[in-house]
């Protein structure tokens, strides 16, 4: 398991509101089901947005990056 699936697995009830409002075409049903699994994630997204497999995982990289990037405290 790769860092960004350990992010989402662990933290996947924290951030599954923020997935939602980045990703405004996710279902709440959608977000129910996945339970912060990565490759489920990248599913849903192709589905959506039309992305590829090697797209979607590069969008959910670049998001949870750019989340931690936001949520860091300054020192």
């Amino acid at each position: 398991m790769d860092t960004t699936q350990d992010i989402l697995f662990e933290r996947w009830e924290t951030l599954k509101d923020q997935v939602r409002k980045h990703w405004s075409k996710l279902t709440d049903d959608e977000l129910a089901q996945l339970s912060g699994r990565t490759e489920d994630l990248a599913s849903v997204l192709r589905k959506h947005y039309g992305y590829g497999k090697a797209q979607a995982e590069i969008e959910i990289s670049i998001w949870l990056q750019n989340l931690d990037e936001r949520t860091k405290m300054p020192c």
